[in-house]
C-alpha cells in the first residue's frame, strides 16, 4: 500500500513544482477574457466599422481569385479580435512587472 502513498506525494510535487493549479486559473480567465474582448470587437467596435464601409457586413467579405474564394473580412475581423487581446494582455503584464526590479536579458 505504499505505492499510492508516493504516487500521490510525486503527484502533489508535480503540481507544485510546475504550478499547474496557477496555469489552469490563468488558461480559464484568459478564456472568459477572450470571450470579453470577441464580445467587445463584435457588438461595439464593429458595428463602428460596418457604418464607415460601404455595403455593411464586411466581415462576410469575400475576395473571389479564379475558383478560390478568401475570406478576408472574417480574417480581418479576427485579425483585429488578436491585436486587442495581444493589447490587452501587454498591459496586465506591464501592470503587474512595473514593481519588478530584477533585470530582464
Amino acid at each position: 500500500m505504499e505505492a499510492p502513498t508516493g504516487f500521490v506525494n510525486e503527484f502533489v510535487e508535480f503540481l507544485r513544482k510546475y504550478q499547474v493549479i496557477g496555469l489552469a486559473v490563468a488558461f480559464i480567465i484568459g478564456a472568459a477574457a477572450t470571450k470579453l474582448v470577441t464580445a467587445t470587437v463584435n457588438d461595439l467596435i464593429m458595428p463602428i466599422i460596418a457604418v464607415i464601409v460601404p455595403g455593411g457586413d464586411w466581415r462576410a467579405s469575400v475576395l473571389d481569385i479564379g475558383p478560390v474564394q478568401f475570406m478576408i473580412g472574417d480574417f480581418v475581423g479576427n485579425l483585429i479580435d488578436f491585436a486587442i487581446v495581444a493589447l490587452v494582455i501587454f498591459l496586465i503584464v506591464k501592470f503587474i512587472m512595473q514593481g519588478d526590479t530584477t533585470k530582464k536579458i
